[in-house]
């Protein structure tokens, strides 16, 4: 067993010290699936941008392509920060400052800039080669190319080396204790911690509005209200041993308040902003009322949704196949390559005869399942296995 200490795996903590833990590795397989599908949907029609698109004009796969991203951006990337930070505090106190800044330094450095220096723009030549139909060499294609410091989908690596470097010179200045038994959030602290974190969004999202991207690293810092705070909140369930601590009937009640977030009020939302005529930007931030009412939507269904996942699947998911352990190994690998199996698949398909909303019914799963066989592959490579 394998268990992620951030995104990337662990390699050297005990099975014995993480068999009950298989539960975090279960989420993170599910994380990065759709992670992969996320960008799929963004190909085919749903709202958000990508390298090649090819978008639907349907309303009935619009709908629910839209439904599925804005539910998942409200949780999944915040979910990565908080499974990166939970195993923070104790990675740190076992290496120390040092080895903890060397490791960080090399498993998140290192894919940085092998995304932006190589496969960054390998990725952008398919799009403007294939898709584009520039019949250009690549040689010729990288002598025009001026997109050297692009992060793409690894600005969450980035943000993830930012947050582990401010970590240690907190935890250079100020002694961390060591892990001890505390008594689990109630629902309404999470209510609550939800509520603020809705406001706290809004009001960033006054100068940042979604879709406002910090060059070049690629942060959108109208989403960083969460991450910084969910990334807090990891470090503090582990040192209190939140997790222990949840019972199974907190975690049915935030699963029946996700879904009453999302079917319930997600379809009022979006009548809201039918009936006063509302446009996206509206939504986005700027100090708009309907931005408060979409950050607050936001924040309380990712809560929930995390605040369920963590609970049920420590409870219903808790064991782990062979297949499963392969693809916790290959999910950091998945995360780094997936762009370029996407791309491949989705440029081939240009020319199929029908609608792009079936397309993504077949580039989808064909994406997920590619980028796990290509990261299983790329995972036994000497040397390229002790940083993904």
């Amino acid at each position: 067993m394998q268990l992620t200490d951030t995104l990337p795996t662990e390699n050297n903590i005990s099975s014995s010290a993480t068999s009950k833990l298989f539960y975090i590795d279960n989420l993170k397989i599910a994380l990065t699936i759709l992670v992969v599908l996320h960008h799929a949907f963004i190909t085919y029609g749903a709202p958000g941008g990508w390298y090649f698109t090819d978008k639907t004009t349907h309303t009935g796969a619009l709908i629910p392509m839209t439904i599925f991203v804005s539910v998942n951006q409200s949780f999944f990337m915040g979910f990565f920060f908080f499974i990166s930070a939970y195993f923070t505090a104790s990675s740190f106190q076992k290496k120390g400052v040092a080895r903890f800044t060397a490791d960080r330094l090399k498993r998140l450095g290192i894919p940085l800039l092998f995304y932006s220096f190589v496969l960054s723009p390998v990725l952008s030549y398919i799009v403007y080669r294939f898709a584009q139909g520039h019949r250009i060499s690549y040689l010729q294609y990288l002598s025009g190319f001026d997109g050297w410091i692009d992060f793409g989908v690894l600005w969450f690596v980035a943000a993830l080396l930012l947050f582990s470097l401010i970590f240690v010179l907190i935890g250079s200045v100020v002694k961390l204790q060591k892990p001890r038994s505390g008594k689990a959030p109630s629902a309404l602290v999470v209510i609550l911690f939800a509520a603020g974190l809705g406001i706290a969004t809004y009001i960033v999202r006054i100068v940042f509005p979604v879709g406002w991207i910090l060059k070049p690293v690629g942060f959108q810092l109208g989403h960083f209200p969460q991450y910084i705070a969910i990334f807090c909140a990891g470090i503090m369930a582990s040192q209190n041993n939140w997790l222990n601590g949840f019972s199974l009937k907190t975690g049915k009640l935030f699963a029946w308040l996700a879904g009453f977030m999302i079917l319930v009020v997600f379809p009022v939302m979006y009548f809201v902003k039918e009936s006063t005529h509302s446009s996206i930007e509206d939504l986005c931030g700027q100090g708009h009322w309907q931005s408060f009412m979409y950050a607050c939507w936001e924040q309380f269904t990712g809560i929930f949704i995390m605040t369920a996942l963590l609970i049920m699947v420590k409870y219903k998911w808790a064991g782990q196949s062979a297949i499963g352990k392969v693809m916790s190994r290959a999910a950091f690998g998945v995360y780094i390559f997936h762009p370029l199996v996407l791309i491949s698949l989705s440029v081939m398909a240009i020319g199929w005869p029908m609608d792009p909303g079936y397309k993504l019914l077949i580039v989808g799963p064909l994406a997920v399942a590619g980028s796990f066989l290509l990261s299983s592959i790329l995972v036994k490579i000497p040397g390229v296995n002790k940083i993904i």
